[in-house]
């Protein structure tokens, strides 16, 4: 099973980017937007692993202190347009700990530089130049989640675990 270790997004948090997205079509920004109920911020990306009660073990062993988070900036990798969030010295340090955890059980993920962000449009393609209009959000963390990324009819849904 593909598994990801991230934050869930609150109701408001999730409208605020669905405002964006609404947007960038208007705009005639073209791509595969992420439907709100997927929606989220990746922590660590695990991919295909058959013990998800392994990693949720190390979940629960990984103290998160709650904090606030905002969205911020907006930014792209490639072709790939993203969302931010407020630089957050609490989520920095959670996610390396959290990592070292997953490090030390022996659970592989991809271990990338962490840049916080929640993807909005994969195969993001203009004609004309456009602006991301970011809404103000904010929410309070509390919890992390083992996702769980599940296709059928060829849409793919992330579902808590």
């Amino acid at each position: 099973m593909r598994l990801f270790i991230a934050i869930p997004l609150s109701e408001e948090m999730k409208k605020a980017l669905v405002t964006c997205m609404h947007d960038l079509k208007k705009q005639r920004v073209e791509g595969n937007y992420v439907p709100a109920q997927n929606l989220h911020l990746t922590l660590a990306f695990i991919g295909e692993y058959d013990d998800p009660e392994k990693v949720k073990e190390v979940l629960r062993s990984v103290p998160m202190p709650p904090f606030r988070m905002s969205l911020s900036e907006k930014g792209n990798f490639g072709n790939l347009l993203w969302a931010g969030v407020k630089g957050n010295q609490k989520l920095k340090t959670y996610v390396k700990n959290l990592r070292a955890a997953l490090k030390g059980a022996g659970i592989p993920f991809e271990d990338d530089k962490f840049t916080p962000h929640i993807t909005l449009v994969r195969k993001a393609a203009s004609k004309k130049p456009y602006q991301v209009h970011l809404p103000k959000a904010e929410m309070t963390v509390k919890h992390a989640a083992l996702m769980k990324s599940e296709q059928k009819n060829g849409k793919v849904s992330y579902r808590e675990m």
